[in-house]
């Protein structure tokens, strides 16, 4: 379900549930207005309200509709009787994220314009290729890509619009792999730029959930199992750390010695244990880990933008460095003796 239709529909769902009325009737009234394709969803959820499951488990129901972020952190507020306030707080995170998509898509725009522009030059470039000639008649390949006039403004047309089909094939599987935590995001968690902002959203997403945990008064192990469900990318194992609990280590401990949240994550934990203040902690700090995400994926499209200027820049010193070749050719032959 698009995170646009999924933040409406739980902010409509959050203002009945606050309303005090029951989790059922305040499914039926704000899931009305959903699009028609997500009505079988809609309606499995609601038949598994009606047997009388609790909303955080009907959602699961909906199967991949419902991002596991979103039961994860349902579940947690359910857990501590703030079903109302957990299902906001996912709307809110969801319309952030709204919010960032849509600044990252318009900072694109401008690279992919100048992409279009580039290659648009390249065409007009291999057209005039082919009327130019030395002063014996032979073709010049003035671009040094084998093409040359129409044929090769066809064969080039061609090929970039066979490379856009293949990304336009490939994207979805990718984005669907990043979704899941699967190849794509472990590859992209080493990017540079992207890779820290990754991890940044899954540990704002771990703090968001442990927050509203501690906020139910779950004991440690339950709250490690339900953030970590709620930020999978992190692969945290919930049974190595109520191991070492039991051991005897305290939460910050535990989570130091399992090597997956930042530091910053380990010492907002051991100030919280120390104060009695973990949720209020997890929460401020949940807010600066989003804004810092947010700030890396800036970044990382303000990388593409540079790199696509780079690629512009690049064709405009190869045309002139094969300008500049060919004029030179012209006068050494003109200047040879008969």
């Amino acid at each position: 379900m698009p995170d646009r239709v999924l933040a409406d529909l739980l902010g409509r769902l959050a203002t009945a549930l606050a309303a005090g009325i029951d989790a059922r009737r305040a499914w039926a009234t704000a899931a009305g207005r959903v699009p028609r394709r997500w009505w079988p969803f809609r309606d499995a959820v609601a038949a598994g309200l009606a047997a009388g499951e609790p909303l955080a488990e009907a959602l699961r129901r909906a199967g991949d509709a419902i991002p596991p972020l979103v039961t994860a952190l349902i579940a947690v507020g359910e857990a501590g009787g703030r079903d109302a306030e957990a299902v906001r707080d996912v709307a809110t995170v969801l319309e952030r994220g709204i919010r960032t998509r849509r600044e990252l898509r318009a900072a694109l725009a401008g690279p992919a314009v100048r992409l279009v522009a580039a290659l648009a030059a390249v065409v007009v470039l291999i057209l005039v290729n082919g009327g130019i000639t030395t002063l014996d008649g032979r073709p010049i390949d003035i671009l040094g890509l084998g093409l040359s006039g129409r044929t090769g403004a066809i064969r080039f047309v061609a090929g970039v619009a066979a490379a856009v089909a293949v990304v336009a094939l490939v994207a979805p599987v990718v984005s669907r792999s990043w979704r899941d935590h699967g190849l794509a995001s472990a590859l992209g968690g080493r990017i540079p730029i992207l890779g820290p902002a990754v991890r940044a959203a899954e540990a704002a997403a771990w703090c968001r959930a442990a927050g509203l945990a501690n906020h139910a008064g779950l004991d440690a192990g339950r709250l490690v199992a339900l953030a970590s469900s709620a930020a999978p990318g992190l692969r945290i194992d919930p049974v190595r750390i109520e191991s070492r609990l039991r051991g005897g280590a305290t939460l910050a401990e535990a989570l130091a010695a399992d090597g997956r949240l930042p530091r910053t994550v380990i010492e907002a934990v051991g100030v919280g244990e120390l104060t009695g203040t973990t949720a209020e902690t997890l929460e401020r700090l949940s807010g600066r880990l989003e804004e810092e995400a947010r700030a890396g994926f800036t970044a990382a499209v303000g990388a593409v933008g540079f790199l696509a200027w780079a690629a512009v820049a690049g064709l405009i010193a190869l045309v002139v460095f094969r300008f500049a070749s060919f004029y030179v050719g012209l006068l050494n032959d003109a200047m040879k003796p008969l």
